[in-house]
């Protein structure tokens, strides 16, 4: 579920397919972002067989997009660490990002849709991902792509000053948990949510007491890409019409549900709560159901 090639990367909605970055690659505002790393596409070392040309190389994994504190390992970085990893990757407030993962399926659309978010609480505006990432890009072989380590981008200088309007802390989930006015949407396997299974960040095993399951990869066709509007409209409707909270085990797969409601679905009151289980379970005084 992809845009068209035509119209301005200004209007560009936040999920594009190959024809449009194809067409608009030479736009002067433009920035390519390709986040590959080891773990989920190759990292560096996929980067410099081939790329986007002009895109710039940061390692999701390895480049501190996550910020870790006790148990927790996907916590938004602070403002001063985001303005320095922005400046060195050449990013500017009034370019238009998009981010390119490897194409591989659920788990690295997850990194480029946590890489938006990121971006987003950094007030960044002008975002999209590129649907399908260098695995859609290098199906067409007339696309072109570059080798090597590419040119070091002109470090920049970036303001950052975090809006939390999308971020649920753990005050805020705490919140959540004890008013019962959000939905509290749980983006595990439902081996996890049951408790069957436990991530090795997690101190218990469990759910948020009342938490709703959809398993983000539900999102995904055959072809490891999202399913059509339409069908992620039906899929997502599931979930009642309040205010959501998505997390996960570590902030990581939550960030396509939170994806998909916010920027696909457009529904308002969509937070991620980036500490998510790794976090809520460091005490033993809050709660996790079973079952």
């Amino acid at each position: 579920m992809t845009s068209s090639a035509s119209g301005p990367a200004s209007s560009a909605p936040p999920l594009i397919g190959a024809d449009w970055l194809s067409a608009h690659l030479r736009d002067a505002d433009l920035r390519v972002l390709d986040i590959r790393s080891v773990v989920d596409g190759g990292g560096r070392e996929a980067y410099e067989r081939a790329h986007v040309p002009g895109a710039v190389h940061t390692d999701y994994t390895k480049d501190g997009w996550r910020a870790t504190r006790g148990m927790a390992s996907g916590l938004l970085p602070d403002a001063g660490h985001l303005a320095a990893l922005f400046g060195r990757l050449g990013l500017a407030p009034d370019r238009h990002i998009v981010i390119v993962g490897a194409g591989n399926g659920a788990g690295d659309f997850s990194a480029a849709a946590r890489v938006y978010w990121t971006l987003k609480c950094a007030r960044h505006r002008r975002l999209s991902i590129l649907e399908g990432g260098m695995a859609a890009w290098t199906r067409d072989p007339a696309r072109p792509t570059e080798a090597g380590g590419g040119a070091a981008p002109q470090a920049t200088t970036y303001p950052v000053v975090l809006d939390l309007a999308w971020r649920c802390d753990l005050a805020l989930a705490r919140a959540a948990v004890a008013g019962g006015d959000a939905v509290l949407l749980d983006s595990r396997a439902r081996s996890f949510f049951e408790g069957r299974d436990k991530s090795p960040q997690a101190k218990r095993a469990g759910r948020l007491p009342d938490a709703v399951h959809l398993d983000h990869v539900l999102a995904f066709d055959a072809g490891k890409q999202l399913r059509p509007r339409a069908e992620l409209a039906a899929l997502f409707g599931a979930v009642p019409d309040r205010p959501v909270v998505n997390y996960c085990n570590t902030g990581h797969q939550a960030a396509t549900n939170w994806f998909i409601l916010s920027e696909i679905l457009g529904r308002r009151g969509i937070t991620l709560y980036d500490g998510s289980m790794s976090e809520w379970t460091e005490e033993p005084d809050r709660p996790v159901a079973v079952g």
